[in-house]
C-alpha cells in the first residue's frame, strides 16, 4: 500500500492478498488513530510497471 507507509500484505493466492489486505489495511489505519496520527488522504489511481 503506497500511500500507507508499512502498510503490505501477501497470500498464497491472489485472492487471498486482496483479502489480507482488506484486514491489514483496516488494522493499519485503526492503530494510526489509535495514536492520534492523521491517516493520510487517498491520492488516486496509481500506476506501477
Amino acid at each position: 500500500m503506497p500511500e500507507l507507509p508499512g502498510c503490505a500484505a501477501d497470500g498464497e493466492t491472489y485472492q487471498a492478498a486482496l483479502q489480507n489486505v482488506e484486514v491489514i489495511m483496516q488494522e493499519w489505519i485503526e492503530t494510526v488513530q489509535e495514536l492520534g496520527r492523521i491517516v493520510p488522504q487517498p491520492k488516486g489511481r496509481l500506476m506501477f510497471s
